[in-house]
């Protein structure tokens, strides 16, 4: 280690993204001009060059991690990530769990199903399953992210309790989401979903 990286070294192990998801800082001396960010099993790299000093550390670690930020809130916005296949959703959940939950949830399938009525998802933590009612996919996609990390909470905590929302508290659109199902659920339990023009 060459004199003066120690302090950067320890900054970066404690570092963590907005919503708590671990930073690891890689530096390299291959790479020499470039700087580059990207998520890895939960945790957001930061590469950079070896010769950099602390604080070029530090202000590139910060552009970097709003840069991805920033990619982030732009795909959930734009709902390209739309999964439309099993396949899709499990590929989506990996992703959300990575982004928001640190990549400790792993299912082992999810999928959409047309057989449930009374809930939006459910999921079997001894079985690492997941399942998302077909009634989802006209919704925005801002609220087909929240159901499916609420289940992806689930794998975690079984119940309702506060350390359950607390791992919530990472998504930008929790309570919005929460109020946008109760919504929906109030119009269909009366029957004004099928009064509208």
């Amino acid at each position: 280690m060459r004199p003066g990286t120690g302090g950067g070294a320890r900054e970066a192990a404690t570092l963590t993204t907005p919503n708590g998801s671990p930073v690891e800082v890689r530096r390299s001396a291959r790479r020499t001009r470039t700087v580059a960010a990207f998520w890895e099993d939960g945790t957001a790299v930061v590469a950079i060059p070896a010769r950099f000093t602390a604080a070029q550390e530090r202000e590139w670690v910060h552009k970097m991690l709003a840069k991805l930020h920033r990619q982030g809130e732009r795909q959930a916005a734009a709902g390209r990530r739309r999964p439309a296949t099993d396949e899709a959703l499990a590929a989506h959940a990996a992703q959300l769990s990575a982004q928001y939950l640190g990549g400790r949830s792993l299912p082992t399938s999810v999928r959409w199903v047309s057989n449930q009525n009374s809930r939006w998802g459910s999921a079997t933590p001894a079985e690492g399953t997941i399942r998302l009612s077909d009634k989802l996919r006209p919704m925005p996609q801002w609220v087909i992210d929240y159901v499916l990390l609420h289940e992806l909470a689930h794998l975690l905590v079984a119940s309702h309790n506060a350390a359950f929302w607390k791992l919530l508290e990472a998504y930008p659109e929790t309570q919005r989401a929460k109020a946008f199902l109760e919504g929906v659920s109030f119009a269909t339990s009366r029957g004004m979903d099928k009064d509208a023009d």
